[in-house]
């Protein structure tokens, strides 16, 4: 078995997608992962399967649908793909607030024409680095008025994505690799 980590989007953003914790962990458990341990209350799962990372994301998905009656995208990494993009951040000479330091994780690459239209809207100081299936965003003044986290946040990515601040990219990582022990 393999460990996994799963990052769904949108659990527990508004009344009508509440999900408890040890009420998802014992649905991934019953899809058939093992081990399944949660971070927080937003969808941080880190788990062991018998499938790669990329083939857990839908059986995960329907589980969360059949169980909570929710369509909750979810983006699947093995730790040593999480720990690659803790490795290259490319942020890291600017990105100094962890919680500012956000890291949408996509389901597929973004089109050329998507990634420069997202490279378009940071405004300094805000800043953008997209590496194949990750996009690295710093957003020293918060989010509430940028146009770049709108768009990373809304449905105009044509893929599944869903975002992490740094500190939770992070603990995952150590999670996931203490897991695989």
């Amino acid at each position: 078995m393999s460990v996994v980590v799963l990052m769904l989007r949108g659990i527990n953003l508004g009344a009508g997608r509440r999900v408890a914790m040890g009420d998802l962990r014992d649905a991934l458990a019953a899809a058939g992962l093992r081990d399944v341990r949660t971070h927080g209350q937003s969808g941080n799962v880190v788990a062991r399967s018998e499938l790669e990372p990329d083939a857990v994301a839908d059986p995960a998905r329907r589980a969360i649908a059949d169980r909570f009656g929710l369509d909750v995208p979810v983006v699947a990494r093995a730790p040593a793909q999480l720990a690659l993009v803790v490795e290259r951040n490319p942020l890291r000479a600017v990105a100094t607030d962890p919680r500012r330091h956000q890291v949408s994780f996509l389901s597929d690459p973004l089109t050329p024409a998507v990634a420069e239209r997202l490279v378009a809207l940071a405004v300094e100081p805000e800043a953008i680095a997209i590496q194949g299936r990750e996009i690295h965003a710093w957003h020293p003044n918060g989010v509430a008025r940028s146009k770049l986290w709108s768009a990373l946040a809304g449905p105009g990515l044509g893929v599944t994505a869903t975002a992490r601040n740094w500190t939770t990219v992070t603990t995952m990582l150590a999670m996931s690799t203490e897991m695989e022990g």
